[in-house]
């Protein structure tokens, strides 16, 4: 699974191959090593294997409220009022893992290499030192991970709605669109100063917005971009754009993650403090459940940003466009 990502979870039964076109990398990172992958982090992984896990990470149900674009719309297979499912994770314990057993290992590697550092959390290894290649190889694992265990809750999304709803695989309909990783370094070619060049970026907080036409993305959506997709919060909706030309030139196609947040979670749980968040997302017709009331007095509304307004931000620079926002109407 470390080596073959969504791969192996198609192959175990987890989806379709057709799966696979609609998913960044084909699902699977390249160099994968996972024997530089420690015993800690695999005995976490094992047992977190397709499952959300805390923080922000969501499966949300929403509608498809506006389409600005309908051509781009009938491309991606949304239409309005049309039912989607949104799946925000990672690759929990195991990533954490593979991040936490590298520290003291870059810490070292910065004094070794004197690179100078204004943050001991920015530590950091040249790409070809041992070091480097060595957490490239772990990290690598960790995405494959997480391209595995989205893929896993994407199969089971199908089940638990063809279940309920006493249907089949074609009456349901449910597609995949795209699932772009988030957090992670990567191996592109961009132009810089004129020359083309393989750069290693980093995107942090950050996710991949390709333009038309660009050879990494599904034959599908050639025409008119990567799909982009950017989570609100609770309490507001969702987008999903498509990448430019621009953001190819200017950010190295990316755009950003999310809405992104304005309280810490120690701010928001005592914003949150004597309120039923749960019984005031129901009166605005949102049903939320969690596993814990801490997790939704964390993850309040107002702790984030508008995202309406990150949105036509992100569209104003040119990184992305706008397609449509999905609201959600069921949240988990």
């Amino acid at each position: 699974m470390l080596k073959n990502g969504a791969r192996w979870a198609v192959s175990q039964g987890y989806g379709t191959k057709e799966d696979l076109e609609h998913i960044e990398e084909q699902g699977c990172i390249s160099g994968a090593d996972p024997e530089l992958v420690s015993d800690r982090a695999i005995e976490r992984g094992r047992a977190q294997l397709g499952t959300l896990g805390s923080g922000n990470h969501f499966v949300e149900v929403g509608y498809v409220s506006e389409i600005y674009d309908e051509e781009i719309a009938r491309i991606l297979g949304l239409e309005r009022d049309g039912i989607t499912i949104v799946v925000h994770t990672g690759s929990r314990g195991l990533g954490y893992q593979v991040c936490d057993d590298s520290i003291r290992v870059m810490i070292n590697a910065s004094r070794k290499h004197n690179i100078e550092l204004p943050d001991r959390q920015l530590c950091c290894a040249p790409i070809n030192s041992p070091e480097g290649r060595e957490y490239l190889a772990a990290m690598a694992g960790a995405a494959n991970y997480a391209f595995a265990n989205r893929q896993m809750i994407t199969h089971w999304v199908r089940e638990s709605f063809e279940r309920v709803l006493h249907i089949g695989p074609k009456e349901s309909q449910i597609s995949l669109i795209y699932d772009v990783g988030h957090n992670i370094a990567k191996f592109e070619e961009h132009i810089v100063e004129g020359e083309k060049k393989r750069l290693c970026v980093h995107r942090k907080g950050a996710t991949r917005a390709f333009p038309p036409n660009h050879p990494h993305i599904p034959d599908t959506y050639k025409s008119v971009g990567q799909p982009v997709l950017i989570p609100g919060d609770m309490g507001r909706c969702s987008y999903v754009l498509v990448g430019t030309e621009k953001a190819y030139a200017d950010t190295f196609g990316s755009t950003c993650h999310g809405a992104g947040r304005v309280m810490s979670r120690n701010q928001a749980i005592k914003t949150a403090k004597g309120r039923s968040i749960a019984q005031e997302l129901k009166e605005r017709g949102i049903l939320v459940r969690a596993d814990s009331r801490a997790t939704l007095d964390e993850e309040i509304p107002e702790a984030y940003k508008d995202v309406t307004k990150v949105v036509d931000i992100v569209e104003h620079a040119g990184i992305s466009k706008k397609n449509c926002p999905a609201k959600a109407a069921v949240c988990h």
